[in-house]
């Protein structure tokens, strides 16, 4: 028997579908769709990432609840809510989101963060909190007359933190008497980590302190050398941040490169980057 192009065509397109199906077989199906042995795997892997043992329990456990999820979908599209456009909808960012979060976790594989750059963040930020810490406690007024006025009472022997609890503008300290508890000078804003650096020990600011909150009257109660955690105790949070940096360039670099266009965007209204 002679062969055509065609019909040999067909043979070899039957020989692959088979041994496509020989290699991904179906471990059950449902009304005729078929559960396939590299969704199980799939599943199976990831369980088995977290440090459970894959035993026959877990496997039915498994493959029940694939048949659960079927036996939903497939009436789900019966009744045609996948035609539905908020489905659509739907499914179209969860696809994008995957996708996104798929690349981005092959990116972040692709340029993993080095222990070289991970020291060198920590010292950094050793360096940014500095080798002092200093408690101190302040009361936040709206002007410099009542600054002024709350350094007078002080003077005259007033009670820090009742003055504190009546007059400060800060939710955060009012209650506690103006208590900010300890902190690195990069902490604070600039004229308020000044004014504490130089304070003595219990020394109260003379002259109100202004800064974007308001005015500060300022007491400093301790100063202490800083509580650095050692580098393995912070080495996975510093190489997040460093990991979230690089996405953020990421991002930054596609922006530069793409043309985005605002088409919903009227006259005198700030034009999109690019």
């Amino acid at each position: 028997m002679k062969l055509t192009a065609r019909s040999l065509i067909a043979v070899v397109a039957l020989s692959l579908t088979s041994l496509a199906q020989a290699a991904d077989p179906a471990l059950i199906t449902v009304n005729g769709k078929p559960i396939k042995q590299s969704t199980y795997d799939f599943i199976a892997k990831d369980i088995a990432a977290r440090g459970q043992k894959i035993d026959n329990n877990v496997r039915d456990v498994v493959l029940n609840k694939l048949v659960s999820s079927e036996l939903v979908a497939q009436e789900a599209q019966r009744t045609g809510l996948d035609k539905q456009p908020d489905y659509l909808i739907k499914e179209e960012l969860t696809r994008r989101e995957l996708l996104v979060n798929t690349f981005l976790g092959e990116y972040l594989k692709k340029n993993p963060v080095s222990e070289a750059d991970t020291k060198a963040a920590y010292d950094q930020y050793k360096k940014e909190v500095g080798d002092k810490e200093y408690n101190a406690r302040h009361i936040l007024v709206a002007t410099e007359a009542e600054a002024k006025d709350v350094i007078a009472q002080l003077g005259k022997g007033g009670d820090f933190a009742k003055i504190a609890k009546e007059k400060s503008k800060d939710p955060g300290s009012q209650e506690k008497g103006g208590d900010l508890g300890w902190f690195p000078l990069g902490g604070m804003v600039q004229p308020f980590s000044d004014a504490v650096s130089k304070l003595q020990k219990g020394g109260v600011t003379q002259t109100p302190v202004q800064t974007q909150f308001g005015w500060h009257v300022i007491q400093l109660q301790d100063v202490r050398d800083t509580q650095v955690p050692p580098y393995d105790k912070v080495k996975a949070d510093l190489q997040k941040q460093l990991q979230q940096r690089q996405l953020e360039k990421l991002l930054t670099e596609l922006r530069g490169k793409a043309k985005i266009v605002d088409s919903t965007a009227t006259a005198g209204s700030t034009p999109p980057k690019k």
